[in-house]
């Protein structure tokens, strides 16, 4: 099977979803690296993608002012970073949701609890007819469940899932942003909960429990690879030399 990656070029899709980058260094012998004369004027080297762009270039200045873009595997990190933040913030919206939903429900846990017991009898007939034994279904277990809780129990739970969607919310900003503070914050607060989804998976093995579970560890050890966190594979030092060492002026430079 072909790999359809394989010839996927990350540096020439960020250019044509953001634009080139081009610079014009100060240092002679580097900017004549860096442009070419064309019938139609000069051109530039893009800093992502290595096309010349025709023009003038997008600053000028030394080469250690120009900007450090990502290219080639940071660019891919980017991505998968991003999309790891997306299922993040989407998750810390529904938590978010479900923290106001038990906030409201301690409120109208009596009125609610009227409804329950009126049009649960009502609906019996029919469920005997089926076969069906409402009172041991799981919905109705779990309204049961809800109905008997203490309303300081509730407010609890409610402070406590409120608290993990901020925490949630926390982690998708800093990922999206690419912080390092963020990745922190993403690895710390995913780790801690990892062993309470694996207590989860043995008490019942569902599809939705393994991929959350999958998801999270494969989160917490890609950033850690990759970012080099806790001094991990030389820590920052060692993760900021490499973004250097892939910049095209570095290697121009070191040509040179």
């Amino acid at each position: 099977m072909r790999n359809p990656w394989r010839h996927f070029d990350w540096n020439v899709r960020n250019c044509g979803w953001r634009g080139h980058v081009t610079w014009a260094p100060t240092e002679e012998e580097l900017a004549d690296r860096l442009r070419i004369d064309t019938v139609h004027g000069e051109a530039w080297r893009c800093l992502r993608c290595g096309s010349y762009v025709i023009g003038p270039p997008f600053g000028r200045g030394p080469a250690d002012a120009a900007p450090l873009v990502l290219r080639g595997r940071a660019l891919r990190d980017a991505f998968i970073l991003r999309l790891l933040a997306l299922e993040r913030g989407i998750r810390g919206l529904l938590l978010v949701a479900l923290a106001y939903g038990i906030y409201r429900f301690e409120g109208a846990q009596d009125s609610l609890e009227r409804v329950f017991m009126t049009y649960l009898p009502l609906l019996k007939p029919a469920a005997d007819r089926l076969g069906i034994d409402l009172q041991s279904t799981g919905p109705v277990r779990l309204i049961q469940r809800a109905l008997e809780a203490d309303p300081h129990t509730l407010t609890l739970v409610s402070i406590g899932v409120l608290a993990y969607g901020a925490l949630e919310l926390l982690e998708a900003v800093g990922l999206w942003l690419m912080r390092r503070w963020g990745e922190y914050v993403a690895v710390v607060g995913t780790a801690v909960f990892i062993p309470l989804e694996i207590y989860e998976l043995v008490d019942k093995v569902t599809w939705l429990r393994v991929g959350a579970l999958a998801l999270n560890v494969f989160a917490v050890v890609y950033i850690l690879w990759t970012k080099r966190l806790f001094g991990f594979r030389g820590g920052r030092e060692a993760f900021e030399a490499e973004r250097h060492s892939e910049s095209l002026i570095e290697v121009e430079r070191a040509a040179a």
